[in-house]
């Protein structure tokens, strides 16, 4: 996927969240989803600042 093709991945994920969730509901979406990408982050941050290129990088089992 190109970075255009995200972007509006991206956009119209947050406009099908925002068409579905009751507006009490949307800040606590944002949040989780803003926690997610953060941890995300910070978890590969972690894995390149060890060295563990196999964790860094590709897919892994789940």
């Amino acid at each position: 996927m190109n970075p255009r093709e995200l972007s509006l991945f991206v956009t119209a994920a947050a406009n099908c969240l925002y068409e579905c969730l009751p507006a009490e509901q949307l800040p606590v979406a944002a949040a989780v989803f803003s926690q997610l990408g953060d941890t995300l982050m910070t978890m590969s941050a972690q894995a390149e600042f060890l060295g563990d290129q196999a964790s860094a990088g590709g897919a892994r089992e789940c």
